[in-house]
């Protein structure tokens, strides 16, 4: 299947929250982090995880669900147990609203992003984030 398991996570040491950063996260750092057939991208989207106050959105846990579902062939009990522990793991799941889906609508046509990017810059803005780490990350 290429995920370990798909479960347990198990990230490394934690900062205290207060010491971190609110960073928004993309679908594919998520899927990165318990995918161990690239350990090295494996290793940074725990940190990122760990070391940040995190945050994904319902878009995000859709995103993951449907790859695991269509790339990796896994059965839904198990992408749901995965979603439970993602949700455990990452510090704020923002619900996107319609004023999400409006703001996205303004910066895909402000700046030419596709509307599914531009939605997740909306809800990094709408849940106070100052990053997003989006798309694939070199190592």
């Amino acid at each position: 299947m290429g995920l370990k398991h798909l479960l347990n996570i198990n990230l490394i040491e934690k900062k205290p929250m207060n010491d971190r950063n609110k960073v928004f996260l993309d679908s594919n750092v998520v899927i990165y982090a318990y995918h161990n057939e690239e350990k090295d991208k494996q290793t940074i989207a725990k940190l990122l995880i760990n070391n940040n106050n995190s945050v994904i959105s319902t878009q995000v846990l859709q995103e993951i669900s449907n790859t695991l579902s269509r790339k990796f062939k896994a059965k839904y009990d198990v992408i749901q147990a995965l979603l439970v522990e993602c949700i455990q793991n990452c510090g704020e799941v923002y619900i996107n609203t319609q004023q999400t889906v409006f703001k996205a609508c303004s910066i895909a046509d402000r700046y030419q992003f596709s509307f599914y990017d531009s939605l997740i810059v909306a809800a990094a803005i709408e849940s106070g984030c100052n990053t997003i780490i989006f798309r694939r990350f070199t190592t």
